[in-house]
């Protein structure tokens, strides 16, 4: 429709100048929050601009939404202060026809948000976080310590004192293995213990026995203890009960939930993280309907009222939905609702906006 193509038209270049000013608004931020620290580590110019290239990803997916609720605010207000959306109401065309194009815009971009998120700001994310520790010379946390991971229905408990993920290497391992979850009866202790693929090499391992003797005593037996199948956990299972659910993919995301149910692990906080990979995405189409409900309403001061407008509703989503994913990740609410609930919260009231929105 002609209508629909002149809207598009007007709202894209001021969506694109938008995306570009806060792109850098979040890299400029980003910098000079570090810009002290490398400069104390005597970072050169190319390292620091390779920090903030990778940043880029990450820095269009916060901005995106703001950009969207600026541009559709500045687009209806400006075509309200030339009166062209009075004309376009009064010709009969109601006000949700006139905003079909720009929901449809909101889905797309919550469709891009979620795969652009999952298949790039990850994983350029994690190659700049890694490049901030080198120029700052933090430690290196790729690998974990002080592991506790439970199997086999809570029957097998390992506890790991550090693991290598390059190697794919246990150190300092000790393995209980109990009969209905009490019962005591063998314990493992090794110096090591390496993947080769199939199971777990324990080297200079210790095997203590529970057994009853002769006399129907229980009695303590210790032997070496020789490498063998029974062995099997992956070792996905020790990588992904450590890390940060922000640096996986949604897909391995899941994955950790469930290894954190399997083991017995705390996973409330990263079952909220997960269902927020799902919920965020759809920022992009509640900003839109927010912005919406507020066309018509600015007919002077457009530019300056609408950033300050854009700006402020950010502000207040960001902050329920901080308070919201915090309250879910503590379990305070179900990990669901914590993820969710601004998402509901913030259509309901946009479409309600929408309803009494000045035409």
């Amino acid at each position: 429709m002609i209508l629909d193509r002149y809207i598009v038209k007007h709202f894209l270049p001021v969506f694109f100048v938008a995306l570009s000013m806060f792109v850098t608004l979040v890299l400029l931020i980003d910098l000079f929050v570090n810009l002290v620290n490398y400069l104390t580590y005597d970072a050169t110019f190319k390292q620091i601009m390779l920090v903030s290239y990778y940043y880029i990803p990450k820095s269009v997916a916060y901005a995106i939404p703001v950009s969207l609720l600026f541009a559709v605010a500045y687009s209806l207000g400006d075509l309200y202060a030339r009166n062209e959306l009075i004309s376009i109401i009064s010709s009969g065309i109601p006000f949700w026809r006139l905003s079909y194009s720009l929901l449809i815009i909101g889905l797309i971009m919550s469709g891009f948000s979620f795969f652009f998120d999952d298949r790039i700001v990850i994983p350029t994310l994690k190659i700049k976080n890694q490049l901030t520790k080198e120029l700052k010379h933090q430690q290196n946390t790729d690998s974990s310590a002080g592991l506790a991971i439970t199997t086999n229905d809570g029957n097998r408990v390992y506890y790991v004192d550090y693991y290598d993920y390059e190697n794919v290497t246990l150190n300092g391992v000790s393995v209980i293995e109990r009969s209905n979850g009490a019962t005591l009866v063998t314990l493992i202790r090794a110096q090591s213990a390496r993947w080769s693929g199939e199971y777990w090499n324990f080297s200079n391992a210790v095997i203590y026995e529970w057994k009853e003797d002769d006399s129907g005593e229980p009695r303590l037996r210790v032997d070496n203890l020789t490498p063998t199948v029974a062995y099997t956990e992956d070792p996905e299972l020790f990588r992904r009960s450590a890390v940060d659910p922000a640096d996986l993919s949604a897909r391995d995301a899941k994955y950790l939930v469930n290894d954190l149910k399997k083991v017995g692990h705390p996973f409330t906080g990263a079952e909220a993280d997960y269902y927020h990979r799902f919920s965020f995405p759809l920022t992009s189409f509640i900003v839109i309907i927010l912005s919406l409900s507020m066309a018509g309403r600015f007919r002077k001061n457009i530019l300056l009222m609408s950033l300050l407008t854009s700006l402020s509703i950010a502000v207040i989503y960001y902050i329920m939905e901080m308070i919201s994913m915090m309250m879910g990740r503590l379990g305070q609410i179900p990990p669901i609702v914590g993820a969710w609930f601004p998402v509901v919260f913030f259509t309901a009231v946009g479409t309600l906006m929408v309803r009494f929105s000045k035409t």
